[in-house]
């Protein structure tokens, strides 16, 4: 069965509006929606809205009624989201990583595990984090540091992509984890990542559009937060994710590139955030914020 995106082209601040409209319209439902940024100088924004076809119906109908009533101008959108596993296809035959005490690995390379490493089996799939890439890494490296040297008695991987930095966490410490991210897909992939690693309790992996979700207020506050997605998106939300964060917590965030680093410290500082350390790899940075 095929995932459809139902969505609407128009400007950031209009594209805001709609999430929000969106967001009244399905409350709780398991339907992702999410703004895309398409066109920085020409300010053009996509507002979309997942679900799988069986659904469509359903949901076309309730988004139009909504939309005649607040934004007659609007027109909704389809795509039909291709099932085919491109990232699989272009990551297959990947080492091992390691970073600070952690190795990730595919299923082909379970005999490359050492004695005292802690083991992540991750295979190239459809959702982004197989801790080749930088940022990943980065946060594999913040993650070991903080669980070291704090108490942490929950966090929230925000954006959690294949699950692999919840599945740290709760490798490193017996707490519960909330890793949501606004793909649906990634969800699941998440979730069968979890129980391949033979974690059966403690994650919770949940498709959550920002923080419109109720998961958020019934999981938190967290006494840390990961959040490996983007530059903008981050600053854009320091607000938001900080109000999730418990008193002393700790706040990790990557996908940021070096030049971007300066913006985003300014965002989390504004909320009244401690810069602890920055981590560099292949010209991204990995940030490590707390709350004093």
């Amino acid at each position: 069965m095929s995932e459809i995106r139902l969505y609407v082209t128009t400007t950031e601040k209009q594209a805001e509006q709609i999430l929000d409209l969106m967001s009244e319209v399905f409350g709780e439902e398991d339907f992702a929606i999410a703004t895309t940024e398409i066109d920085e100088k020409k300010d053009i924004w996509e507002a979309s809205v997942y679900m799988m076809t069986a659904d469509e119906a359903d949901v076309r109908a309730r988004v139009e009624a909504a939309l005649r009533l607040s934004f007659p101008e609007a027109t909704l959108e389809r795509e039909v989201i291709p099932d085919i596993d491109w990232v699989s296809k272009s990551l297959e035959g990947l080492k091992p990583v390691r970073a600070g005490r952690f190795l990730v690995h595919g299923s082909h390379d379970r005999d490359k595990v050492r004695t005292g490493d802690i083991a992540i089996e991750i295979d190239a799939g459809q959702a982004f984090g197989t801790g080749h890439h930088g940022t990943t890494a980065g946060c594999l490296e913040v993650i070991d540091r903080v669980l070291r040297a704090r108490t942490v008695r929950n966090a929230l991987d925000l954006g959690t992509g294949s699950g692999v930095l919840a599945i740290a966490v709760r490798k490193l410490r017996n707490i519960p984890v909330l890793a949501t991210d606004i793909d649906p897909i990634a969800v699941r992939v998440a979730a069968e990542n979890v129980r391949r690693n033979g974690i059966t309790s403690g994650i919770s992996t949940v498709t959550a559009p920002g923080f419109h979700s109720t998961a958020f207020s019934e999981h938190g506050p967290f006494d840390l937060i990961i959040a490996n997605i983007l530059a903008r998106p981050l600053i854009k939300m320091a607000p938001q994710l900080v109000a999730h964060l418990a008193p002393g917590g700790s706040v990790i965030l990557s996908g940021i590139l070096a030049e971007q680093r300066w913006k985003v410290l300014a965002a989390y500082n504004g909320a009244k955030l401690r810069h602890v350390r920055t981590i560099w790899r292949n010209g991204w940075v990995t940030i490590h914020l707390d709350r004093p």
